[in-house]
Order: C-alpha cells, then structure tokens, then sequence
C-alpha cells in the first residue's frame, strides 16, 4: 500500500483512490493546533480497512484470592495460574480506583510459547506513576485504572501471578477489581509466532494494522508539516535543513537559532499503531518548555527488531487497559537509539501527553524502552534522548541546560497550583515521587544536557 498516492497509472481499485482523495483532502484542510485544552475535529475511529477485526489483542482476567490456611495474620494475597492460552508478549496488572496505591509485591513467571519451558519469577514495578493531569477529562474518564508498569515477556502462552499486600503499621489490603492484562501486540509483517523473522520476510515492513482507515490518515497528516504523507520515518536533516525548516514553520527569527539537527523519526505508521484503538482527536498544550526523561520499567529483554511490538504492547496497555486515551509519552527510544513517535498529533507539535502526573502541561515526554534502576542505559540511547531534546526544545527556544518554571496540575510532590522551578531536561522523579527514570537513566542526565546544548550549537 506504501506510495499509493504517488501512483498515476489509473489501474488502482477504486477503494484505494477514494483513499487517495480522503488523503489529500485530509492534508488539505489540517488546521493549526488549537490551543491548550482544545480538541481538533471529530475523526471517526472505524476498525481495519477491510472492516475485520485488527491483528493484536488484550485479554483481562479477575484475581483471585489465595488460600493461607492455619495464618489468619497472613498479609492477603490474590494470583492465578494459567496455561493453554493464547498468545501474549506483554503483561501487568490493573485495578478499579487509579488513585489507590498498590503498596504490595506483585512477581509472575511465565511460559515460552516456542518451547514451553517456564522462566523464572519476575518482579514487576508496582507503581506505573504517569497519567493525565488531576481534573482533566483524561483523568476524569470512568474507564481510567490503576495499574502497575507493564512488562514486556516476549512470546508467551502460559502465566502464573501473585500479588501480596505490604503489611504497614499492622494492617495490610490490596486494591479491589485486580486483574491481569495478557496483551498481544500482533505480529509484524513476516514475523513467525514466536517473535523472530521469517525466512525472506521484508525488511522495515510495518505491520498491516488499519493503516489506511481515518483516523489512521489524520494521525499521518498531523506530521503534513514536516513530512509527506504516509511516511513510516521521518529521516533526519543536517543544521542548514533544519534552521530552514525551523523558519518555515515559525517564520524568519530576529536573532540566532538555537536548534539541533531533527533526527531520524519512526512514525506511528512505521511501528504499526493500530488507531483505531486510541481515542478521536489529538489534544495540544501551549509550548514546550521542559521534558521529562523516562523509563518504560518493562525489562531489557527485548530486541531492537522488537522494539515496535514493545511498543504496541505498551500502547494498548496504555489505551486498553488502563483507559488513556492514546499512548502516555511523546517519543520513545530502544536500546539501539532509534527514536519512534509516540502520542498521536504531530511529531513538531506540542501535543499533550500523559507521562508525568502533574506536569503534562507545558511539556513532553521522553521514555527509554527498558529497566534502568540497576542497569546503565545504553549509550546510544542516551545520544538519542539528548539529539531529540536538541531539536524539540529548540523548536520552542529552550535552552537543555536551563531551569524554567511550571505550574503543578497536582501530585504526590507539589500540590495543585503550585509554581515550580525545574531543570528544562527533569527526571520524572523531579516531578513526582517515584524511582522512574531509574538511578541509572537519571544519573546521565548532565550527559544529556551537556550534549543537547552542543548539538544546539550553545
């Protein structure tokens, strides 16, 4: 399907050049973003183009307490175990009130779908401490959970669960409606069932996830300003270009431009995001004065080749399972520093994400696909958040080794209405009480900013 717009042949199906003429038409009448809060015109989420059900799943199974006869003092405890089921890569657990706290161990094993062997007992991060601001219609929606990280097992057809509570000052609970969320991320193009390329499959192939329905083409067209249309990589442009680009979209600037080359981008078409699943619409806030570094605290055990499934596997727990309305970071990065879009709106845009509790406004985030407590983060990655800041922030004029003001949307740190003065590349953990980006990740933040000045030329 790639290039289809690009055809004059006159011998393409009369589906695909109505495509074609909804594309255009879509380019065509982008608006600007609209201002912070506001949500840009209807587009109707339909299923795959061809009306059938889109590859990827997430199914969701209740909890259930765990039997400690002859211990009544016993901290609760709830789990299952299951076999025989179908495929999953990716996992975590959710409950009803997404202001409680899960103050408890929650560890699982899992079964290989290729061999069937078990792996060992997995810890997974108890606490997924990002979301939508308090008081926004992100937060407020009904659907909205509470939920651990996720964490990426690879191809998977068995589990076994257990959450225990913390006992705390002599008493001890769990949050109620506990659920595990087994979530398959659907394969790519020439991918077998158990994760690995086929045998001559097409490299660099997105996998055919609606990508041709409405909202798939307003997700492409919000990136009409800086790429074409149905692209799945933005590539990356050298200082000249980008000073150009820069002028083009904001017009000529009165003093020295302060902005690092743009990076090579994978869109979301590029890692397959079935959009279907996201809600209609994309959200803007005013600018970008900050960003927050991140870890998706889903394990290292993943490929770069895997890397778009790990992604995938991340939204719809994000969307699917604990009720967001798209993605939680603005951009993410694997291992090998290959940057991907994250939350649909426009890559050159200041689309509000919902990655750091009370600081979304005014910001955006960055998450390094990975656990990084223990574990440095590679340093490709590293050079890749830092080349991404370099460019991003400089579209807004911000300086990667300066401090700047934001108002708290209310957290667990700074209560609501609260001015605070930051680092204009934070940790998560400058935001919010939590271990996120990881001691490692966060340690290398200096580098980042250090290096994110250079490529602004500062």
């Amino acid at each position: 399907m790639r290039g289809f717009l690009a055809s004059s042949s006159g011998a393409l199906p009369s589906t695909l050049r109505s495509l074609g003429a909804a594309c255009a038409a879509v380019l065509a009448l982008t608006p600007a973003p609209p201002a912070f809060g506001a949500v840009s015109g209807p587009v109707p989420v339909p299923r795959s183009a061809s009306g059938g059900a889109v590859p990827g799943s997430t199914r969701s199974l209740p909890l259930v307490p765990l039997s400690r006869e002859g211990d009544p003092g016993a901290a609760p405890e709830q789990g299952l175990r299951r076999t025989g089921l179908g495929r999953f890569a990716l996992l975590g657990v959710v409950w009803d009130d997404p202001g409680t706290e899960l103050r408890g161990r929650v560890r699982v094993r899992t079964r290989s779908a290729v061999t069937g062997e078990w792996t060992g007992w997995q810890d997974v991060e108890a606490h997924a401490d990002h979301g939508a601001d308090p008081g926004t219609a992100e937060r407020s929606a009904r659907r909205v959970r509470g939920a651990t990280a996720p964490l990426w097992v690879g191809a998977s057809d068995g589990v076994d669960v257990r959450v225990r509570a913390e006992k705390t000052g002599g008493r001890s609970a769990l949050p109620s409606g506990l659920r595990l969320e087994l979530v398959d991320p659907g394969q790519d193009a020439g991918e077998t069932a158990g994760g690995a390329p086929a045998a001559g499959a097409p490299v660099d192939e997105p996998p055919r996830t609606a990508l041709d329905t409405e909202a798939a083409i307003a997700a492409s067209g919000a990136n009409a300003d800086i790429a074409a249309y149905g692209t799945t990589e933005i590539p990356e442009l050298d200082r000249p270009a980008t000073e150009l680009e820069l002028t083009k979209l904001q017009g000529p600037s009165r003093g020295k431009q302060y902005i690092g080359p743009r990076p090579k981008i994978v869109t979301r078409r590029g890692w397959g995001a079935d959009e279907s699943l996201r809600e209609r619409g994309f959200v803007y806030t005013k600018k970008i004065k900050a960003a927050f570094v991140h870890h998706t605290a889903s394990g290292n055990n993943y490929t770069c080749a895997q890397a778009p499934s790990v992604i995938r596997g991340i939204y719809r727990y994000h969307v699917k399972s604990m009720g967001w309305r798209d993605i939680g970071y603005n951009f993410l990065v694997d291992k090998c520093g290959k940057l991907y879009e994250g939350r649909a709106g426009g890559v050159a845009k200041a689309v509000l994400g919902a990655h750091t509790l009370g600081f979304n406004t005014d910001s955006m985030g960055v998450a390094v696909i990975g656990s990084h407590g223990t574990t440095q983060p590679p340093g490709a990655a590293v050079t890749a958040v830092a080349r991404l800041a370099a460019w991003k922030l400089g579209l807004h004029g911000a300086d990667p080794r300066a401090r700047t003001y934001l108002t708290s949307g209310g957290g667990n740190l700074y209560p609501k209405g609260k001015k605070v003065r930051l680092n204009v590349m934070s940790g998560h953990r400058d935001g919010y009480a939590t271990e996120c980006p990881g001691k490692r990740l966060y340690a290398k933040l200096g580098t980042v900013r250090t290096s994110a000045a250079r490529y602004q030329g500062r």
